[in-house]
């Protein structure tokens, strides 16, 4: 069976706390990740918020890389989702691991767009009214 994409989600615990709330860290890490794991780029978004944490994504022709910081409670969430062949989603989880320092890394890979049909093409799937593909 075939799957559209591929979602990794990254538990990071027991992080470096000062990591966690450094903005421009953040943002360089998840750039480089998406960079070095063969990402092409095509925007992002971060915010600090007050008194702590940073929430960001960046967005990439292949999907998104995004992540949630509690410093507080040195955690960080991340979503590594991505389509395609070419972007290897270990290789940024790996970067985002090592960065944030985290002494306790869990991560659950999910396959995503799991159709039975998928091989038959997107001609299987009627458009609706608007031409949009359900």
């Amino acid at each position: 069976m075939n799957a559209l994409g591929r979602h990794l989600l990254l538990e990071l615990k027991r992080c470096d706390p000062e990591v966690l709330n450094d903005l421009p860290l953040i943002r360089e890490t998840l750039l480089t990740a998406a960079r070095e794991a063969g990402a092409t780029i095509m925007g992002e978004t971060f915010h600090q918020f007050a008194p702590q944490g940073i929430t960001g994504v960046v967005v990439i022709s292949e999907s998104h890389l995004c992540i949630h910081t509690w410093p507080e409670y040195e955690y960080a969430a991340v979503d590594i989702f991505t389509c395609g062949e070419s972007f290897r989603a270990e290789k940024a989880a790996e970067i985002l691991v090592d960065r944030l320092r985290s002494k306790e890394p869990g991560i659950i890979a999910l396959q995503r767009g799991i159709l039975a049909d998928l091989a038959s093409g997107p001609s299987a799937y009627p458009a609706t009214k608007s031409g949009q593909r359900r």
